[in-house]
């Protein structure tokens, strides 16, 4: 989604955090420049299955420029200085990317400025879109002419998530899954089984790597009612994705599996019927498969989701984790503000600052503009 609206500025994440690549960057002279927006995805309905998963604002990562005279610079989220590419997700995938067609390295004039608006270890698809993002850049730089599904499959051989880099990629409300792969392909070392962090691909495999098989996922995008906003809480600390997914039981009743299952339907339905049935949203957003486990990392938690309901607060529809956490969706229509007062004093009785901001649906995905 686009943003519509912020709240407190308060919080140092309200100001856009600086992601830049280097060393293999030159520049000054003429230059081409190449402009990429990634969209990330908002809340991957894992909070519900892992099917589902929208967009929920489109974030600026370039611009890309290929230029001609020397500079070396690199920053990231944090001002720590990016020394080597091979080391920073965005530039190692691109550099994955770039390997697959036989090329070794970035071109020998490449500088990458990336400008990442996604707080980290928020829960709002940062990584993804940083994958998405890697794969476009690899794709631009190398001149390879990827389509978009190409795209996909790429991403999906470093993030194993399809809803998140679905959404990232195409934008909107997607629903997708993992499509079958053949046995010779399952026998490829390359081939993640469920997921990989790039750090953990094999040195020959990162070195000299083979193209992703076709069509790894399907997708399908769905409507979304243009009346719907998310409202945003973005609290002033990370859960790492390993420490969320640690507390997550290895086993679930047949209860609770059906409890959330029985909620898809309707919540696929009802967020794209317009005007938005409050009631619907609210109880097909319920959850029981992670946010339970979760409560102990989010302090807070509990009571937001107990007391923020359509009745206390008109205008919202519902209100869930985005991904693993800490960040909190509040979908809603109006009366956007004090939804987002009622989350943030609960994370204060705990004391945990907050900046908050409005999205809104930004359909486009992940683009290329040059100029």
């Amino acid at each position: 989604m686009k943003e519509v609206a912020q709240g407190s500025r308060n919080s140092p994440l309200s100001e856009p955090p600086v992601l830049a690549g280097g060393p293999w960057g030159l520049s000054g002279g003429n230059h081409q420049e190449v402009s990429a927006k990634v969209a990330r995805h908002g809340f991957g309905s894992r909070l519900w299955f892992p099917i589902l998963s929208r967009d929920l604002q489109r974030k600026q990562l370039g611009p890309f420029r290929r230029a001609f005279g020397g500079r070396n610079e690199g920053n990231m989220v944090g001002s720590r200085r990016i020394k080597k590419p091979d080391r920073n997700l965005l530039t190692r995938v691109a550099l994955y990317v770039l390997r697959c067609h036989g090329q070794a390295t970035f071109p020998s004039q490449t500088l990458v400025k990336v400008v990442n608006n996604i707080p980290l270890g928020r829960g709002l698809g940062s990584s993804g879109a940083a994958v998405v993002a890697g794969v476009m850049l690899g794709n631009e730089v190398g001149k390879l002419g990827l389509s978009k599904t190409e795209v996909l499959d790429y991403s999906l051989m470093v993030e194993r998530h399809p809803d998140n880099v679905a959404a990232a990629l195409y934008g909107g409300f997607v629903a997708t899954f993992l499509n079958e792969l053949k046995p010779e392909d399952m026998a490829r070392r390359d081939i993640p089984k469920s997921e990989i962090i790039p750090d953990n691909i094999p040195q020959e495999i990162y070195e000299k790597p083979s193209k992703p098989p076709a069509g790894i996922a399907h997708y399908r995008r769905l409507p979304f009612a243009q009346a719907i906003k998310a409202v945003t809480i973005i609290p002033d600390f990370e859960v790492s994705t390993a420490k969320a997914r640690e507390v997550l039981p290895e086993q679930l009743s047949i209860k609770d599996v059906v409890f959330n299952f029985q909620r898809i339907p309707l919540l696929t339905i009802a967020l794209g019927e317009s005007p938005p049935n409050p009631a619907d949203i609210y109880q097909a957003m319920q959850d029981r498969i992670h946010q339970p486990y979760r409560k102990g990392l989010i302090p807070g938690l509990p009571q937001i989701l107990q007391s923020i309901t359509p009745e206390s607060h008109p205008g919202l529809l519902g209100v869930c984790l985005s991904g693993a956490g800490p960040c909190i969706l509040a979908l809603a229509t109006h009366n956007f503000e004090n939804i987002a007062k009622a989350i943030i004093d609960e994370f204060k009785k705990e004391s945990i600052s907050c900046d908050w901001k409005l999205l809104e649906p930004a359909e486009d995905g992940a683009t290329v503009t040059e100029g």
